[in-house]
């Protein structure tokens, strides 16, 4: 979960509802720059982060007893496990695309080296079997990675204020693309890589005003029952 702390307490967004932020940006991009595995590629980008129901099984940081942001996971190989046989469940395409993100994410670890190793091996087999080349996947994963990039930095409040650019992240094919702020609902984007002029992206929070628990359980019942808010963003050119 991405956990921000506001003045109403935290402020919580699910990783499957930043998966979605992903996706929608995802969804609009420029249609003659769309990979050619374009609907693979899109339901990979909403469900890359979809290992862990956090709802059912949501965790606190034991130092503080408050919600774990996601910054604070480390390598765990059964979410990982698990992550990628709902991936491979749907298509060799889709599950290469998220055993390429575990990598990305992990591979620096020490814990996780070794599988990452593994699953870097499986590729060219995986590869044939789904008929594609490693270009075909470098070319959706590097717009997977991308919209990821974009969606954490909505839901985790980093744009600059006051117009100020930043990086969002490489895009396909190594293009840079910077990120301003015109007004609190409208953000600006360039180069310009989406297929129309504006679009509306959104996604939910969960407000939890209670900011430590006695545990998991007392975590949990605050959070099933938190206000749900629906936060609207436009991106334009």
């Amino acid at each position: 979960m991405i956990v921000n702390y506001t003045q109403q307490g935290w402020s919580i967004i699910l990783q499957r509802s930043h998966g979605l932020l992903a996706a929608q940006i995802c969804a609009h991009w420029r249609k003659t720059d769309q990979p050619a595995r374009w609907v693979e590629t899109l339901i990979a980008t909403a469900e890359h982060d979809d290992g862990r129901d956090e709802l059912a099984f949501p965790e606190l940081n034991a130092a503080t007893g408050g919600p774990r942001n996601f910054k604070m996971k480390e390598f765990e190989r059964g979410q990982c496990d698990r992550l990628l046989e709902m991936a491979f469940a749907k298509g060799r395409f889709v599950g290469l695309l998220t055993a390429r993100h575990i990598r990305f994410l992990y591979s620096n670890e020490a814990a996780a080296k070794s599988y990452c190793r593994s699953l870097k091996r499986k590729e060219l087999m995986w590869c044939k079997q789904a008929q594609t080349t490693d270009k075909e996947i470098a070319a959706s994963y590097e717009l997977l990675e991308f919209c990821d990039a974009f969606s954490l930095i909505i839901c985790q409040g980093l744009m600059q204020p006051e117009g100020r650019t930043m990086e969002i992240s490489s895009g396909p094919g190594g293009t840079k693309y910077q990120l301003s702020m015109s007004d609190e609902q409208t953000l600006k984007v360039t180069p310009w890589p989406f297929e129309v002029k504006s679009f509306q992206v959104s996604y939910e929070s969960r407000c939890v005003a209670q900011l430590s628990f006695k545990n998991v359980g007392e975590f949990k019942e605050k959070l099933l029952n938190a206000d749900v808010k629906l936060h609207k963003l436009h991106i334009a050119s």
